[in-house]
């Protein structure tokens, strides 16, 4: 059965893992560097979108990473935090996301002298102004925050205390941004320590530039989901007749439910997947993984969920239950209350598919 673009649009979605600076209008960018006085490569907002998918194409994390040199430094003021964040929550709801957990990095918008809670707060009011606005267009969406530390800064702490200091205010998680090879996520033990103590969702990046010692880092310092998480399938071996046997880690993540924030046009641009076909998300969803597909930074992909989910059926040979599947996944693995997990594993149920009772759902 084909599904076409626009029935994947009218689906209700979610969506996990979504960086805020990487999701920023083109246009939006050049009205902000206007009046930041920062240097742009065009100010034309069309060539400006291709420049960024340009050198997002680079085939390395680290090239991809420099591009947020435009978003992120036009994202110094509170009135920018919460235009971009308004904004985003507009585009998502247009894309039929239904739930989101935004994410961004507190300690990337301080050089024009804003506090970690005034981002934080800057960020929350754009939320809550999208919503109401997508509502007023009679577009309901949810969205929820989640807080990144640097991996190669030394804050993670500070953001780890930020988070918890607003976990009742719209913030449901912490999160482990950055290149991966040569920083460690145990080398912020002692984060990763206050957050579990405090009983506070944890998503780590791991597993999309750097292999198994990145994976396993994650799941020592306790992530609930991996951001990525692609190069788990470096501990499956597949046999000649096609079957595969899974190492001690992959049978973690799996047996465990260690949700995978996958995201395909993100992993292709970095180098971690040859193309969308080839992608190793197909063989993850296949093996049984709680695979979720996401978009990563909306902006240097220049996509969307519904294209993401898209490419995936005309490409890689989804099915609608594949969709389905990947789309209760993500509701199951959303960092909310049971009650509400449930709540809107049903909004997202596919046409066809009734509601299960719940905690009965398949994911």
């Amino acid at each position: 059965m084909t599904v076409t673009f626009e029935q994947i649009v009218a689906l209700p979605k979610v969506l996990l893992h979504d960086h805020l600076d990487g999701g920023v209008r083109p246009a939006t960018v050049v009205d902000l560097a206007a009046e930041a006085g920062h240097e742009l490569p065009t100010t034309d907002p069309e060539a400006l979108a291709a420049w960024f998918a340009e050198r997002a194409d680079s085939g390395s994390l680290e090239a991809y990473l420099e591009t947020f040199v435009h978003t992120a430094g036009v994202m110094q003021t509170a009135d920018a935090l919460r235009r971009v964040a308004r904004e985003a929550v507009l585009d998502l709801a247009a894309d039929g996301v239904v739930y989101a957990e935004e994410r961004f990095a507190p300690e990337l918008h301080q050089a024009r002298g804003l506090s970690l809670q005034q981002a934080v707060d800057a960020v929350r009011e754009g939320l809550a102004e999208g919503e109401a606005e997508a509502a007023a267009g009679g577009r309901t969406i949810r969205t929820a925050l989640l807080l990144c530390a640097m991996r190669d800064s030394d804050r993670a702490d500070e953001v780890a205390a930020l988070a918890l200091a607003n976990r009742d205010r719209g913030v449901v998680g912490f999160d482990v941004a950055g290149p991966e090879s040569g920083f460690p996520a145990t080398a912020m033990a002692a984060a990763f320590a206050q957050l579990r103590k405090a009983r506070f969702p944890v998503t780590v990046h791991a597993g999309e530039a750097a292999g198994r010692d990145s994976l396993d880092d994650a799941v020592d310092v306790g992530a609930l989901r991996l951001g990525h998480g692609i190069r788990v399938m470096d501990d499956v071996t597949t046999s000649p007749d096609g079957t595969h046997r899974l190492g001690r880690l992959a049978h973690w993540v799996r047996d465990r439910r260690i949700a995978l924030e996958v995201c395909p046009t993100s992993n292709v641009q970095t180098g971690g997947a040859p193309s969308i076909a080839a992608h190793p998300v197909t063989a993850l969803l296949r093996l049984g993984f709680a695979v979720t597909v996401n978009t990563d930074n909306r902006l240097q992909s220049r996509t969307g969920l519904s294209r993401e989910l898209h490419l995936l059926v005309t490409e890689a040979g989804w099915t609608p239950d594949d969709l389905r599947t990947v789309t209760v996944t993500a509701a199951r693995h959303a960092f909310l209350h049971e009650d509400e997990r449930t709540d809107l594993i049903d909004r997202v149920i596919l046409p066809g598919h009734a509601p299960t009772a719940p905690g009965r759902h398949r994911a």
